[in-house]
């Protein structure tokens, strides 16, 4: 058995004045997040100081950072996935014609390929986009793909399955495949969204419906939970000095929301004692 640990914590709140976040990163110093209702990728410092690239016309999701420092973002409703490099915004991939739904969260592993999940109910599928703009179904069959993380030994990627309130490992071959499906983590008591490897190969992961992030390890026992009252827990990562920063995006309201008026979305911040592993 496992005993679960600090069920309640001391967060420190970071920012708040947007309107929804997700798939959080932690790069060169500062944790950046997609707003898909507010069109913009946000950039947070340590003190909650907040920056906005603003993207119009889009629906950013998924974000992940290549090799030689440059942003991808995958823009959800469009299906295609979106280059930045500090400067201008290019389309480097259309998938359009062979993702089954949405575009969502995404891993960019340290040779520069992207996984995306598609996120269709019952036949969702994860996406792989190479450097040169190639892209193919990566694995089908998945229920509502979400959050994805790569391992620190690179031969494995895990994704969380809303829909199926499970885990899933893939094994990832030296060209990119995915193979060996196996499970994780399954029954869990929730739906999984976002998550974040930990250095003793634990997932953290955001419960919406249970309005905690949790942390998940292997054969789906969860070990330390934090409980985030009456927001909903949307994604999560690992970052700061030492990668010891767990940062949370909740909201009120996981549905829709205007851009002007209210902004529900938060970004807290917390310590933890395992320090965060693998890619993102």
């Amino acid at each position: 058995m496992h005993a679960i640990a600090n069920v309640w914590r001391s967060l420190t709140p970071l920012a708040n004045n947007f309107c929804s976040g997700d798939s959080p990163r932690w790069f060169e110093g500062l944790l950046w997040f997609s707003d898909l209702v507010g069109a913009a990728v946000h950039t947070a410092d340590r003190r909650g100081s907040v920056t906005t690239l603003p993207l119009p016309g889009h629906t950013p999701r998924g974000l992940g950072f290549r090799p030689d420092g440059s942003l991808l973002i995958a823009s959800g409703e469009d299906r295609c996935v979106l280059r930045y490099d500090g400067e201008s915004l290019t389309t480097i991939a259309d998938l359009s014609g062979i993702a089954p739904g949405n575009l969502g969260d995404m891993v960019v592993d340290d040779l520069g390929r992207a996984y995306i999940g598609c996120q269709a109910s019952e036949e969702g599928a994860i996406v792989r986009v190479d450097p040169d703009g190639g892209a193919i179904v990566a694995a089908d069959g998945l229920e509502c793909p979400s959050g994805l993380a790569i391992t620190s030994s690179r031969d494995t990627l895990i994704v969380a399955e809303s829909a199926g309130h499970r885990l899933t490992a893939f094994g990832i071959a030296p060209d990119g495949s995915l193979c060996d499906r196996t499970v994780f983590a399954a029954g869990l008591d929730g739906a999984p969204g976002g998550i974040t490897l930990d250095a003793e190969g634990a997932v953290w992961a955001s419960m919406t419906s249970t309005h905690q992030f949790q942390r998940i390890v292997a054969g789906g026992a969860v070990t330390d939970r934090i409980d985030m009252g009456d927001r909903n827990a949307i994604a999560c990562t690992l970052g700061g000095p030492e990668r010891r920063l767990l940062f949370l995006l909740s909201a009120v309201d996981d549905g829709p929301q205007p851009t002007t008026g209210p902004k529900p979305a938060r970004l807290d911040a917390v310590t933890v004692d395992i320090p965060g592993a693998g890619r993102p």
